[in-house]
C-alpha cells in the first residue's frame, strides 16, 4: 500500500490521477481566467495586445486566443493532449521570452506565465495518462484492426 503511494510506478492508477488533475487545473484554469476573457472582449483586447512576433495585434491575439482556448479545451477533454501541449507551450513560451522578457519579479512579470509553460512542459512530456479521450480511440482502433486482420487471416 505504502509503496504503491510513495512509490508510483510510471504507468500506475496514481500517475494517470495525477495526469488527469494537471490536465484539467491547468486546461481549465487557462480556459476560463484568460482564453474565454480574450475572446469574449476581442474588439476591446485587441487595441491593447502586444505583437511579440511582428505578425500584427490581430493575428496575435487570434493565434493566443486558439490557444488558450482550444488548446485548453483539447487538454481537459484529453484530445491530442501532446499536440495541445505544444500549442500552449510556445504561447507562454513566447508571453514569458518576448512580452515579459523573462521577470518573474516586479511590474509585469511573467510569473504565471512561466507556471503555466512549467505545467504545459509536464504534459507535454508525459502524455496525458490513462483518463483521456485519444487513448480510448487509439486503442479501439488498435482492437477493431487486429480483429480484422486476425479474421483475415484465420477465415
Amino acid at each position: 500500500m505504502f509503496k504503491k503511494l510513495f512509490i508510483p510506478s510510471a504507468d500506475s492508477d496514481l500517475t494517470s490521477l495525477a495526469l488527469l488533475v494537471l490536465r484539467l487545473w491547468f486546461g481549465l484554469t487557462m480556459l476560463f481566467n484568460h482564453g474565454i476573457g480574450k475572446l469574449a472582449h476581442f474588439s476591446e483586447v485587441v487595441q491593447t495586445f502586444p505583437d511579440p512576433l511582428g505578425l500584427g495585434q490581430e493575428a496575435s491575439l487570434v493565434l493566443v486566443v486558439m490557444a488558450e482556448v482550444l488548446g485548453s479545451l483539447f487538454l481537459v477533454f484529453g484530445l491530442m493532449t501532446r499536440l495541445a501541449a505544444l500549442v500552449l507551450v510556445i504561447d507562454l513560451f513566447v508571453a514569458f521570452l518576448m512580452v515579459h522578457k523573462t521577470a518573474l519579479t516586479g511590474q509585469g512579470n511573467g510569473e504565471l506565465a512561466f507556471i503555466y509553460l512549467a505545467g504545459y512542459l509536464a504534459l507535454l512530456t508525459a502524455v496525458g495518462g490513462f483518463f483521456r479521450w485519444t487513448r480510448w480511440f487509439s486503442n479501439w482502433e488498435r482492437k477493431t484492426c487486429c480483429r480484422n486482420k486476425f479474421n483475415l487471416v484465420n477465415g
